[in-house]
């Protein structure tokens, strides 16, 4: 057999692999070892895999990711999370929808200090769920509201996502994370749009709260200085070149430790918590980068990467019509693939097409997380919505996913305008440039 056909199998192998539920770093792993044995030798193989996972989990680089997520661990222990959504009620709680906007708004500025959707998704069905059940919110508006709204996590920094692209692309972290920040202020704004326009055509969906007055929102604005803080210290050295982007993480998660101290929040118990929590989220994060690094590697050997390029760049369309099919493809794998496993697989087959095409790197990367947060809502896969279903078991399933279809249309409508208009995802970083 020909190297491409080997290539083939081993893909079949993979998907096949999924279908049994098999945890997608493993299968990755198990197709991938068993491609590149079956091409260049078992020997061969084996030895790839030893040194690809002692690489992986003995990497500088990607200390990166288990020290933002711890920070979000501490935010998350230390009651911020809390604070930041009374704030957000307090403002907009006498709109009607307001709680479900007050959400969408917590949920990004925790994913500004947490960097996992997740994580995000998690940290709001606890805090925010009982509050709108409390005020007597339909449960599709309040589930759907917490599982689009967890998705900011993966694009607004720190972003896990942003970081695993950087490391494969070569790409500076911090463009990708300033790139990050326009496009998810665009999307809090579509969500909120969108919650306001259902809610006033239909008033029980998210019925308005008591109005609090002037002098209650901004004493409650104590409730997001710790957030600020913490963003601008993390964000603000990295980007004014104080410190590099572990730096930064190591910084975050010291300034979370003084904030719960502070806050007398930190115990024992909790420490323990964070700690177990950020061992199995980032080892994880880890097996599923060394697993699309080995497969990433029988690819290389098979060369379906260089042919799909070759046969995509010689296609006798405009390079935006192959964009547009790169984009289509993400959409539909990310309903079956988990995101970062997704990016991983891809990466190394489309980049390559896109820097030959012309387009921006940056401008690539932010498209693809918006493509890819679609599928943490989507079904089958849905990963946001299993978690908002798994914190809370007396909503069904499908309630979640219905209440989650508007906030699709309006990602679909942001991905439409950083198509359209670029300038919205590269603003920031060429003014850093």
């Amino acid at each position: 057999m020909t190297p491409i056909q080997v290539g083939i199998i081993g893909c079949i192998i993979l998907f096949a692999l999924l279908l049994t539920s098999m945890p997608v770093a493993f299968a990755m792993i198990v197709s991938g070892v068993i491609g590149f044995a079956m091409i260049i030798s078992p020997q061969a193989a084996f030895s790839m895999v030893i040194a690809d996972l002692f690489e992986t989990f003995s990497s500088y680089s990607l200390t990166v990711i288990p020290l933002f997520v711890m920070m979000g661990q501490v935010a998350l222990h230390a009651g911020i999370s809390k604070r930041l959504f009374r704030t957000t009620y307090i403002w907009a709680g006498h709109l009607k929808g307001g709680l479900a906007m007050a959400t969408v708004a917590a949920c990004a500025g925790f994913g500004a200090i947490c960097g996992s959707g997740p994580a995000t998704a998690a940290t709001m069905a606890s805090v925010a769920l009982p509050e709108m059940k409390r005020y007597g919110y339909a449960d599709s508006l309040s589930s759907g509201t917490v599982a689009a709204g967890g998705s900011l996590g993966m694009l607004i920094p720190p972003s896990v996502v942003f970081i695993v692209y950087a490391l494969m692309t070569e790409q500076s972290i911090g463009s990708l994370f300033l790139a990050g920040i326009v496009p998810g202020l665009l999307i809090v704004a579509l969500f909120c749009i969108s919650i306001y326009y259902r809610c006033s055509r239909n008033n029980s969906l998210g019925p308005a709260s008591a109005k609090h007055s002037w002098r209650q929102r901004f004493a409650s604005l104590n409730g997001v200085i710790e957030t600020v803080l913490l963003f601008l210290l993390v964000m603000g050295g990295m980007f004014m070149g104080f410190f590099t982007p572990i730096e930064a993480a190591a910084i975050g998660v010291a300034g979370s430790f003084v904030i719960a101290l502070l806050q007398r929040e930190m115990t024992s118990a909790k420490l323990k918590q964070i700690l177990l929590e950020t061992i199995r989220t980032s080892t994880m994060v880890f097996f599923i980068v060394a697993g699309a690094t080995i497969f990433g590697r029988f690819l290389a050997v098979s060369r379906i990467p260089f042919e799909l390029a070759r046969i995509l760049i010689s296609l006798p369309i405009p390079g935006w019509s192959i964009m547009l099919l790169i984009i289509l493809f993400f959409l539909i794998a990310g309903c079956f693939i988990d995101a970062l496993a997704l990016i991983l697989l891809t990466i190394p087959i489309f980049y390559p097409v896109i820097i030959e095409l012309g387009f921006d790197p940056i401008w690539f990367g932010v498209i693809v997380v918006v493509i890819t947060q679609m599928g943490v809502i989507t079904p089958p896969v849905g990963v946001n919505v299993y978690v908002v279903s798994g914190m809370e078991r007396d909503i069904p399933l499908t309630e979640i996913f219905k209440g989650a279809m508007p906030y699709l249309l309006m990602l679909i409508v942001a991905a439409l305008l950083m198509i359209i208009f670029p300038q919205i995802c590269l603003v920031l970083p060429n003014l850093l440039n």
